[in-house]
């Protein structure tokens, strides 16, 4: 009976539009990430905007939100996770912008740290693509053109940063078939080399690999802390986690 009271506080009266709201649900099927990816989907775009707030340990989310009650419990509902609406509870504009404001700072904390890895698998690929060159090392040179994947990758992810959930799930995306497209190409000079032979100079190749192991540990440490942020930093943190293996 108080769930319905509050439902109706928010949906009746056109001043409710104009008020600030935070409703928690429970979502029965919401344990890990995946399914918070799936929530932010449905809920992005929705107007007037929304913040969340998640407990996947509690499976609860909080929507902060102006009075648009009705829209978010339906998009939620669609899921099939077993949302219910526990409460609507009114609550002081500030609230909603600080919420609005943590998510920003979000954003922000990701693309920081996105154009560090930018710079770092940038730089590292010019310098590996000259050595490997240099040294006749196909395995620099792969790794040169890996670098080069992870920095489009990061680059496509910052530019998903801030945006529709839908844009980062598809930088998850254009990152794999990347990786798949170079995965190609390397082996087509693996083999080339197999037939023509190289002469390559271990001496190069060991000492720039190592460097490369540096840089791609000193990636894994910063993307680490925001690997659940989004299929976009997701897709990030794996890639980067394979470098180092």
């Amino acid at each position: 009976m108080a769930e319905n009271n509050h439902a109706d506080t928010v949906t009746s009266g056109d001043s409710a539009d104009h008020n600030s709201f935070v409703s928690e649900f429970h979502l029965a099927k919401m344990d890990c990430s995946s399914e918070e990816r799936l929530v932010r989907m449905k809920l992005d775009g929705i107007q007037p905007e929304v913040a969340l707030e998640f407990d996947l340990l509690q499976r609860s989310l909080q929507v902060f939100h102006q009075g648009n009650i009705d829209d978010i419990t339906q998009r939620l509902e669609s899921l099939n996770l077993g949302a219910r609406l526990i409460e609507t509870l009114e609550v002081e504009a500030a609230d909603l912008s600080t919420a609005m404001a943590s998510q920003a700072e979000t954003d922000q904390k990701e693309a920081s740290i996105l154009k560090w890895l930018l710079v770092i698998n940038g730089t590292m690929f010019f310098i590996e693509l000259t050595v490997g060159w240099i040294a006749q090392s196909t395995g620099l040179i792969a790794d040169s053109l890996d670098m080069f994947a992870d920095a489009a990758v990061y680059g496509v992810a910052l530019y998903a940063v801030g945006r529709a959930a839908s844009l980062k799930l598809r930088a998850a995306h254009f990152a794999g078939w990347l990786q798949m497209i170079l995965a190609v190409g390397v082996l087509s000079e693996v083999a080339r080399r197999f037939m023509f032979g190289s002469e390559p100079a271990s001496t190069l190749m060991m000492g720039f690999g190592l460097l490369a192991l540096v840089a791609n540990v000193a990636c894994l440490v910063l993307i680490s802390k925001s690997k659940d942020d989004g299929a976009h930093m997701k897709a990030s943190y794996i890639f980067s986690a394979n470098d180092v293996i």
